[in-house]
């Protein structure tokens, strides 16, 4: 039987999502290709500008913590409002910061509304994906990598033109202003439930009759305690902190692991985290469909052995092509599993998805900004191609550990 056509209010919201989550990106993306231009202007060494970056990083954490709460209260429109406001405001600081500790305090500003906005875009995602009655996660995390790469080709474009910091941020600034002032009302609103009802389900009347019954859909009593419900909090949290620390690696490391095991020149290696960064977003787009064929589960469970075998390769190829392959079964690997999991994560069944939300994104967070550092630690005690392995062990851990990425069982029914 063919799907119900979701009803226009619902399509206008996930395009509208898919602008934000795309404008996040491209904030994102503008702020890192300008680093250099910026730590120049503020007078940053490259040592203070590490401890720079783990402050603002610090601040996302915070940013993550402190948005969950309000979203569970507010709602997940509200909350993205504000986040993605602030965050395209606060990019206009480092363009100005003439000192490394004005630099340092836009950073933290920027780092806290890129948190806040982490975790409200993915709570509204939820919802909307919800709604739908069919996996749509995914995409939206496609379009952060599509805005990221728009961003990046037009950072360039402006030093290239030799626009000044101030002329660029401003105008990416009114751009995000005006793509938010566009998208936030076509988001859901957020609801009060009914007994019975998932917390902040927004279905459209017209629509419910159409909407069938799913794993994203299950009704649990609001507010109903669980004592499970704690754990699968800290379970989802630790794969998150593995699917991000593998991505991290990739992103921070491939390209030196290619130079340092095959000796080719930076050109050559470079195509490692290419290769990586393409099949990362192709898949993405891709991840919807595979989930309502193979479910969470299967999707978290294939894809993490996928990336296995990619860090596998990569730790025993001797051939460049084969290397580059080996980067590329990563990214593809990894494209769906962060998504499953704040699926999971916002669909608990409590009334405090947000929050639940929040904790899962730290704990991954962590371990986007671990994974990297480990693989340094280690690279002055083994090789770097065999510190590898640690990403290979982590993604055999998560194909193990996959069914926690399944959805709640409904309690029974009471008499």
């Amino acid at each position: 039987m063919a799907a119900a056509t979701p009803p226009p209010r619902l399509r206008k919201a996930r395009l509208a999502l898919f602008a934000v989550f795309g404008l996040n990106g491209m904030l994102s993306a503008v702020w890192i290709v300008h680093i250099p231009a910026v730590t120049a202007r503020a007078g940053v060494s490259p040592t203070v500008l590490g401890m720079l970056i783990l402050l603002m990083a610090g601040c996302a954490i915070v940013g993550m913590q402190t948005a969950g709460p309000p979203a569970d209260r507010l709602g997940s429109r509200t909350l993205t409002a504000a986040a993605v406001t602030l965050l395209a405001l606060t990019l206009l600081g480092p363009a100005h910061a003439a000192s490394p500790v004005a630099l340092g305090l836009f950073l933290c500003a920027f780092g806290f509304a890129n948190g806040a906005l982490d975790v409200s875009m993915n709570a509204q995602a939820v919802h909307i994906e919800r709604a739908y009655a069919r996996p749509i996660m995914s995409a939206f995390h496609a379009f952060f990598s599509c805005g990221g790469f728009l961003g990046s080709a037009f950072g360039a474009a402006a030093q290239h033109a030799h626009w000044s910091l101030p002329a660029t941020f401003t105008l990416t600034t009114v751009v995000g202003l005006a793509v938010t002032a566009v998208a936030i009302p076509a988001l859901l609103p957020h609801t009060t439930p009914a007994a019975g009802d998932v917390p902040g389900t927004y279905v459209d009347p017209a629509a419910a009759q159409h909407l069938p019954a799913t794993e994203a859909s299950t009704p649990v009593p609001e507010g109903k305690p669980s004592g499970r419900i704690g754990r699968k909090v800290v379970a989802l949290g630790l794969i998150a902190f593995a699917l991000l620390m593998a991505e991290g690696v990739a992103a921070d490391w491939s390209a030196l692991q290619v130079r340092d095991r095959l000796g080719v020149d930076a050109g050559a290696a470079a195509l490692a985290f290419t290769a990586f960064s393409l099949t990362m977003t192709i898949g993405r787009f891709g991840a919807d469909r595979a989930s309502g064929r193979l479910g969470r589960v299967g999707v978290l469970r294939w894809g993490t052995a996928v990336a296995a075998i990619g860090f596998g390769v990569v730790v025993l190829s001797g051939w460049l092509p084969l290397t580059v392959a080996g980067w590329a079964l990563c990214g593809i690997g990894l494209s769906g599993g962060v998504p499953q999991v704040f699926t999971a994560a916002g669909n608990l069944g409590s009334a405090t998805a947000a929050t639940d939300m929040s904790r899962v994104f730290g704990l991954g967070y962590v371990g986007l900004l671990a994974g990297p550092a480990v693989i340094g630690w280690l690279d002055k005690l083994v090789p770097l191609t065999a510190a590898m392995t640690v990403p290979l062990a982590a993604m055999a851990l998560c194909a193990w550990g996959a069914r926690a990425v399944a959805a709640p069982v409904p309690a029974p029914a009471s008499d």
